[in-house]
């Protein structure tokens, strides 16, 4: 899943990144709302971490632009800002949660996982699909009833697909969703790992429509 972090602090910014993409998680940075806004217009993120004291304004008139434009993008409130007053207003304006400084890595961690999981409809960790069960907490996988090991890059874009199963996607929109922009992905890359899951798994778990993309379907 790739995410946005919207935060000023170099130091902070870097030492989440870092963890978070230990983990399922890509994660792109931008410093401030400018940075944000031209970044969630040219790219296609699966959430975001957004501070609200930032060098050219607050982050909750970008969270407030968002939910005008009907964006359903799940948001994670991250700041020093810690009042009762200050969570109410957050969540009001469309935060789907809020995390006050200082802050606990593994709990930022287990948060982003919780919006996410709601944003695709799950209550659960785990992702089942079609005797396939995946745990992306610790990226392991069982296919009827065998445990089978999937290298981590395969592994997310094998999330990533199952989650948007019956929607056909290009090899950009796999790369720009599974990717941060210091990344440079390849999209043969995107064949290679397809081709891999297929022996890993079976056949026909990933369709191919020529000249366009990769698909999950949403039944066998």
């Amino acid at each position: 899943m790739r995410i946005l972090l919207v935060e000023d602090d170099t130091v902070i910014a870097a030492t989440i990144k870092e963890y978070l993409e230990r983990t399922e998680f890509r994660c792109d940075v931008a410093i401030d709302l400018e940075a944000a806004q031209d970044a969630l217009l040219n790219h296609a993120f699966e959430a975001m971490v957004l501070d609200l004291n930032l060098p050219d304004g607050c982050g909750l008139t970008l969270l407030q632009g968002l939910r005008r434009e009907l964006l359903l993008l799940p948001v994670l409130v991250l700041t020093a800002r810690n009042t009762l007053m200050d969570r109410l207003t957050g969540l009001d304006l469309g935060a789907d949660d809020y995390l006050a400084k200082p802050f606990d890595l593994a709990e930022l961690l287990a948060r982003l996982r919780a919006i996410h999981r709601r944003s695709q409809g799950r209550t659960d960790q785990q992702i089942q699909y079609m005797g396939l069960d995946l745990r992306p907490s610790d990226m392991t996988a069982v296919y009827e009833g065998r445990p089978v090991d999937i290298p981590v890059s395969q592994y997310r874009l094998l999330q990533y697909l199952i989650e948007q199963k019956g929607r056909l996607r290009t090899k950009k929109q796999i790369i720009e969703a599974l990717y941060s922009w210091d990344n440079d992905v390849a999209e043969n890359t995107v064949e290679v790992y397809v081709s891999q899951l297929r022996k890993l798994l079976w056949p026909d778990l990933i369709k191919t429509v020529r000249g366009v993309g990769y698909l999950v379907p949403k039944t066998a």
